[in-house]
């Protein structure tokens, strides 16, 4: 099932399955949003949960027993609830069942909200532990929008632009594995924008930790914002799949991420937890702005 929200500058529609943002249109009936397809990505804005990316060995130690897990978690596969609309704002929820506790053992509510005002989409979420232990996640974004946006044939000379104070550093993930590398590298910015080139992608994944960025602009040739991403959290990834040219880009905020290659240990000891004690409820957001 799909729920709609609408002003009087943008139109956007939300599944229930995943509580996905699938859909966002500006009164002219442009989609910003990337429609999904299989041949290059058949999704569109998942939320990851309760993992980020890929796992060593796509599984967890918790307790001494090892647990499976699929990349970025099972809540984008999962049926919602609508617990609350509003002419501008809606919520989705899921709980803890049967078949998540057998490979995530914990016991939880995940809400997921989305309010519009004006020309941005405020995604929220409330992640709750309403089990008798603490209780270990991460959450994440992952929005995929059009790019390019008009009638180009690719996405090169379309730039994206970091509110990063000089040029922020970066590790990859392994094409193969999924796991972030080692190597630390620089982005090299010009008045703060990054050109987007025909090799851009060919390492996949970009990785930004430690708070470096808290907004990014996707820019047009001409030099035109069209989307804008900010949110408060410390790792952005910048994702897009060089394959056949892939006409989006993906820009991620995260709360965790995937594990790093060399990693070697039991679930409290992930880098990037989030960590919820008995009852305690974790919030945040982050913002998309149709320019």
């Amino acid at each position: 099932m799909c729920y709609k929200l609408r002003n009087e500058f943008l139109e956007i529609a939300i599944a229930d399955k995943g509580a996905e943002l699938v859909s966002i249109k500006d009164m002219k009936g442009k989609e910003y949003l990337w429609q999904g397809d299989a041949k290059y990505w058949g999704r569109r804005s998942p939320i990851l949960f309760p993992f980020i990316g890929r796992l060593k060995n796509k599984e967890f130690v918790y307790e001494g027993k090892k647990y499976p897990m699929e990349q970025h978690g099972f809540a984008r596969d999962m049926i919602f609830t609508c617990v609350d609309k509003r002419d501008n704002e809606i919520w989705f929820e899921i709980e803890d069942n049967e078949d998540t506790y057998r490979i995530y053992p914990f016991h939880f509510s995940l809400k997921i909200g989305y309010r519009l005002c004006e020309n941005k989409i405020e995604v929220m979420w409330e992640v709750q532990n309403k089990g008798d232990k603490a209780m270990y996640f991460n959450i994440g974004a992952h929005p995929g929008f059009n790019c390019p946006i008009d009638e180009e044939e690719g996405k090169e000379g379309y730039s994206l632009e970091f509110n990063s104070s000089g040029n922020p550093k970066h590790y990859g993930a392994d094409n193969q594995t999924g796991l972030r590398l080692s190597e630390l590298k620089e982005l090299q910015l010009e008045n703060g924008k990054s050109v987007i080139t025909k090799e851009y992608f060919d390492e996949t994944t970009y990785i930004f930790e430690d708070r470096q960025i808290s907004e990014v602009s996707l820019i047009k040739p001409d030099g035109k914002k069209y989307v804008t991403v900010s949110f408060d959290m410390p790792i952005l990834a910048i994702w897009s799949l060089e394959k056949a040219n892939a006409p989006f880009v993906c820009i991620e905020p995260w709360f965790g991420r995937c594990d790093r290659a060399e990693f070697e240990g039991e679930l409290s000891e992930r880098e990037c937890n989030i960590v919820l004690e008995i009852g305690e409820k974790f919030n945040n957001s982050y913002k998309i702005e149709i320019n």
